[in-house]
């Protein structure tokens, strides 16, 4: 008597026809439903995007377009108008109010800027740290006008991690700064060799800088102490 020997080919299909099979039932039971989850994903995205094309978009461009007189006192270094505004135009702080990112994430740090140049340090670093721009030059000013914010307060300690931050965000010319900070800082807490330390980083590494031709006398002021 011949035995039967099982064909993996046509084990392979029979195992496709039950899947197809218990496929088709399924479909055949609940058909109905699954087209009405259909219909409603398809209601669903066309809300989206009716959402972003007759309202989010204008209300992004109408944010955008109130910025336009806050960022010219912020040119003109009128930080209070820039600000809260002059009567007619809108200031940061209702531009922020009323659109938040919308108008552009930059808002929170001018309106940031704008309360640290007006000496209101809490409110300052409430706005600076809600600006997340990815742009490195403008990351690493927030973070060093969060420092300034900080040792107007006198928290020195907060003060000198935020300028540290400041000037590892990028490897430039503005590092300098933050890290002339750092070292003042520094010095303030007793911490000379520190100071000393970063006042190095600039001789050696931004001597073309603003920062790198004033450096030495941060030095021989270190040294001389010794």
């Amino acid at each position: 008597m011949a035995k039967n020997v099982n064909n993996p080919k046509e084990e392979k299909l029979e195992t496709v026809g039950e899947a197809v099979s218990k496929t088709e039932v399924f479909f055949k039971k609940n058909g109905k439903n699954i087209g009405y989850i259909g219909a409603g994903l398809v209601v669903v995205a066309a809300i989206i995007v009716l959402i972003i094309q007759f309202y989010s978009k204008p209300l992004k461009e109408e944010a955008i377009s109130q910025t336009f007189t806050a960022e010219q006192y912020f040119r003109a270094e009128d930080y209070d108008k820039a600000l809260n505004g002059d009567g007619n135009s809108l200031g940061f702080i209702q531009i922020i109010d009323e659109y938040g990112a919308k108008a552009g994430k930059a808002v929170y740090l001018y309106a940031g800027i704008c309360e640290l140049q007006l000496g209101n340090a809490s409110e300052a670093i409430g706005y600076l740290t809600k600006y997340n721009g990815k742009d490195p030059v403008l990351k690493a000013r927030a973070l060093s006008c969060i420092g300034d914010a900080y040792s107007m307060s006198e928290d020195y300690e907060s003060a000198l991690s935020y300028y540290l931050q400041a000037a590892g965000v990028e490897d430039n010319i503005f590092a300098a700064s933050y890290l002339l900070k750092a070292g003042i800082i520094c010095e303030e807490l007793g911490r000379n060799d520190e100071a000393l330390a970063h006042y190095r980083v600039i001789k050696d590494k931004y001597p073309q800088t603003y920062e790198g031709y004033e450096i030495d006398k941060y030095i021989s002021r270190i040294e001389v102490k010794k």
